[in-house]
């Protein structure tokens, strides 16, 4: 096993891993709430966990992943307020909530496959777990840090000293600045739902020592986190987002029921902005995978769009920035299939390449910097083909660029022949340019690019190709 560094949103500094059972890792995600399509930003979470995966793997431990499907007590606020997201799923749809979450997980996975996201180790729905939530709250009650009034059962932030530490929340501010008659009841602001006691029309409730009701959205991954990778977790991932409400509170109901710092490291990916702002279904801008598939892109462009950039910076989401990520993948794919095609003897891959890549990912999954040595061999002419596509693969266990695919010629131009009309205009332009009528050949040009193709000039003749890393299965 190779070292792996990692940041760690707790200590607030890069942390070497030190497994608590190695070989294996035991990693925990924040699954997507199914009451909707996931939309890229979302998406970029399970590309940021799947790379940490790959990482893990290729570094030689034995990845124990596990997500959870949040299919009820998700409320429209991240906070304990709004209603239910799968209730309103449900009604905007006039379907079952059951119905809802079948349709929408069915669809995350299919988007998640096409973005080459490796199913975790374990998949589990927070409808099909509700005991063990119902007896994580019963503990938290005997043990003094819930506590049961009107509408449900709530945690004592107070009786928790380290409440606040992951994201640095002032609870004496944020009571001082608290609203009037949010909820009385409740002892302080910050304190949020366990359980929550259901109305009879409410359509998703369970029996519990508190009467009919539905679990609080922090207690699932609390206790589906616990059940599969016991109460010492390796690895916690989700985005920047739930640092503030969500993981806090998962930490204060984790370590009060165990007894013990739960999870060692926690890892968050930063925010997808759109055009420099906010994301959101209510902006229009909360573009799903299906939206840049209509546009042309394949889904890997967004995965490669995300390696771009590391993990823990901003990424600023434009179709101009996808086009780009869209033609480096192209010119990639292109180059692994035209070292495919070469006969050129081999040798061992200089070990300084290796090295480097290596440490680049296992340094805080330092993604940027492993593409740019990429793009070093692919451009290297001493590399010889056979060596460079040896390395490109083994790399691609991290990356999941589909480079083999690229290879067998399964994925890129090749994979998808220029139609004949396409073809026809490029001999027109030919001819226009060997007549010298520039202002037709260039009109030709702009032609070709509003379909989506370019054409380079070279000593061979004119070359043509897409502008778009195009799906090959459209």
């Amino acid at each position: 096993m190779r070292p792996v560094h990692v940041y760690n949103t707790l200590t607030r500094r890069k942390e070497l891993l030190r497994p608590v059972n190695p070989p294996v890792v035991g990693v925990y995600t924040c699954g997507p709430t199914v009451y909707d399509y996931a939309h890229v930003g979302n998406l970029r979470a399970y590309v940021f966990a799947d790379t940490l995966r790959r990482v893990l793997e290729t570094a030689g431990y034995q990845v124990r992943h596990v997500m959870n499907i949040t299919d009820v007590g998700h409320l429209m606020s991240d906070a304990d307020e709004g209603e239910d997201k799968m209730l309103a799923g449900a009604r905007r749809e006039r379907k079952t909530p059951l119905e809802i979450a079948d349709h929408y997980t069915r669809a995350f996975f299919e988007h998640a496959q096409a973005l080459n996201i490796r199913r975790p180790t374990v998949v589990c729905r927070a409808t099909e777990h509700i005991p063990a939530m119902i007896q994580m709250v019963r503990t938290l009650l005997e043990r003094g840090y819930a506590y049961e009034i009107g509408d449900g059962v709530y945690f004592d932030v107070s009786r928790f000293a380290e409440y606040g530490r992951l994201s640095g929340l002032d609870l004496e501010a944020q009571e001082a600045g608290a609203r009037v008659g949010v909820n009385p009841e409740k002892r302080h602001p910050a304190d949020f739902a366990l359980w929550r006691k259901a109305d009879p029309q409410h359509l998703m409730q369970w029996d519990s020592p508190w009467g009919r009701g539905y679990p609080g959205w922090h207690i699932e991954c609390s206790a589906m986190s616990m059940q599969y990778l016991g109460d010492r977790i390796d690895i916690h991932t989700g985005g920047a987002d739930h640092i503030p409400v969500h993981h806090e509170n998962e930490i204060a109901q984790s370590d009060a029921v165990a007894g013990h710092r739960v999870v060692q490291v926690w890892m968050h990916n930063e925010f997808l902005l759109v055009d420099g702002g906010r994301m959101g279904k209510s902006l229009g801008n909360a573009y799903t995978l299906d939206d840049l598939r209509q546009r042309g892109f394949h889904p890997l462009a967004f995965r490669y769009f995300c390696l771009n950039a590391h993990y823990r910076t901003k990424l600023n989401f434009t179709w101009e920035a996808l086009e780009a990520a869209a033609r480096a993948l192209d010119r990639l794919w292109e180059a692994v299939y035209q070292l495919a095609s070469c006969h050129r003897p081999g040798g061992r891959p200089p070990a300084e390449l290796e090295e480097a890549f290596g440490e680049a990912v296992r340094d805080d999954l330092g993604l940027p910097r492993a593409l740019a040595l990429v793009w070093q061999v692919v451009r290297d002419e001493p590399v010889p083909a056979p060596v460079a596509l040896d390395l490109l693969s083994r790399w691609d266990e991290v990356l999941g660029l589909g480079l083999d695919e690229a290879a067998a010629g399964r994925l890129g131009p090749v994979a998808d022949p220029i139609p004949a009309e396409v073809l026809s205009m490029v001999e027109e332009r030919r001819v226009a340019r060997a007549a010298r009528d520039w202002e037709r050949a260039d009109a030709i040009r702009q032609r070709l690019g509003d379909m989506g193709y370019t054409v380079e000039d070279g000593p061979e003749g004119p070359r043509v190709r897409r502008l778009r890393a195009i799906d090959a299965g459209q």
